[in-house]
């Protein structure tokens, strides 16, 4: 059964909105945070773990899937559902920024990026055509179209080119695409700038898309304000009736702003990736558990939440387990950091409900931040 959404609610004061989510049955609430699982798994947790923790979609990563166990194998096993046994939605990228890390600027030609396999150094050629068809076999519920993710620094004149090429890509890539209860989505590039992502926006609209995408807005060098603004610049010229979804967004703040800015679905690797170094979210910054004060604090991460790490262990045991390099610290701070983004997600939608997202956006940043 083909994913549907459905916009429920446009907020007054901003570009927020609220939505729904019908998938096998069940429903599922925008603005919403999707955790990665880039080898078919979100790291160290099960499927029945983020089922109660309460994520909805999850992510799965083409590029990594290609390369092992390989499309082929997942698409014998009955899909990627069937393959890691969740049952609830999956979206796979397009592997682009993957690709992308690893190409040269001279390796981009108009039929695809050579590249070199990060595993054993084999030399690999992806087309928007091959992205297309990996994604079709894995059986995502959403598949991204193949773009050119060009760095933050990049020229006027290269993003220029670039978003044509990605464009053409995106012709390709939806040509080919037979998969048919899955979803494609668009994907909007054009930097800081406004002509160009207008550009970006209406030529990939053309197409026709079940959903699109804001892309460009992870870079390691982009500023903040670059950032909104690629939010806001894209989001204008996009169907209400389509969901929007900012490609690799996980900071607490910048999910905020994001909606405010017409945002329905973000992804990043954050939670988990932060567990693993031993540093928490909670509703008054980002603590890092390896902290001496710590060791003998036994209590909650953090006292009102209600998720499987708080409810049963204590900030002292944690850190132990941490220090100690014991994956079940990992675990439980990947529990805790995703459930966290997750309520984010819910404080965000009731203030859309009773319109004062954006006041809601400066206490979070006084009490999260420490400043205004």
């Amino acid at each position: 059964m083909k994913l549907q959404f459905k916009l429920e609610k446009k907020d007054t004061k901003t570009r927020g909105r609220i939505g729904t989510i019908i998938y096998n049955g069940r429903e599922y609430k925008t603005p919403m945070f999707m955790p990665v699982g880039t080898n078919a798994t979100v790291k160290t947790l099960s499927p029945e773990e983020l089922k109660e923790i309460g994520s909805g979609i999850i992510l799965a990563n083409t590029y990594h899937l290609w390369l092992r166990p390989g499309e082929d194998i997942v698409a014998a096993a009955g899909g990627l559902h069937k393959f890691m046994n969740y049952d609830g939605p999956i979206l796979t990228d397009s592997g682009g920024f993957q690709v992308f890390s690893l190409a040269r600027p001279k390796d981009i030609s108009e039929e695809g990026v050579l590249f070199k396999n990060h595993l054993n150094g084999d030399k690999l050629f992806l087309t928007p055509e091959k992205s297309i068809a990996i994604q079709n076999k894995l059986d995502s519920d959403i598949a991204m179209s193949f773009d050119e993710c060009p760095p933050a620094t990049a020229d006027y004149e290269y993003l220029k080119q670039s978003i044509e090429r990605t464009i053409r890509w995106a012709e390709r890539g939806k040509k080919v695409h037979n998969n048919p209860n899955q979803m494609l989505f668009g994907i909007v590039q054009g930097g800081p700038h406004y002509d160009l992502r207008k550009f970006s926006a209406l030529e990939t609209v053309k197409i026709g898309f079940d959903g699109y995408a804001v892309g460009g807005v992870a870079n390691d060098h982009e500023s903040k304000e670059d950032m909104y603004k690629a939010f806001e610049y894209s989001t204008e010229f996009l169907p209400d009736e389509k969901l929007r979804y900012a490609m690799g967004i996980g900071e607490p703040i910048d999910l905020i702003e994001g909606v405010i800015r017409g945002i329905d679905l973000f992804d990043c690797v954050s939670p988990t990736r932060l567990a693993r170094h031993g540093h928490a979210h909670t509703w008054h910054g980002k603590i890092n558990v390896k902290n001496n004060k710590y060791k003998d604090m036994f209590k909650p991460i953090e006292e009102e939440c209600n998720c499987y790490a708080c409810k049963h262990y204590t900030l002292a045991y944690i850190r132990h387990l941490i220090v100690a390099n014991e994956t079940f610290g990992a675990r439980l701070l990947s529990i805790h950091n995703i459930y966290f983004l997750h309520q984010l997600m819910a404080k965000i939608r009731e203030n859309l409900e009773s319109h004062t997202l954006e006041e809601f956006r400066d206490k979070f940043y006084q009490d999260y931040y420490g400043e205004k």
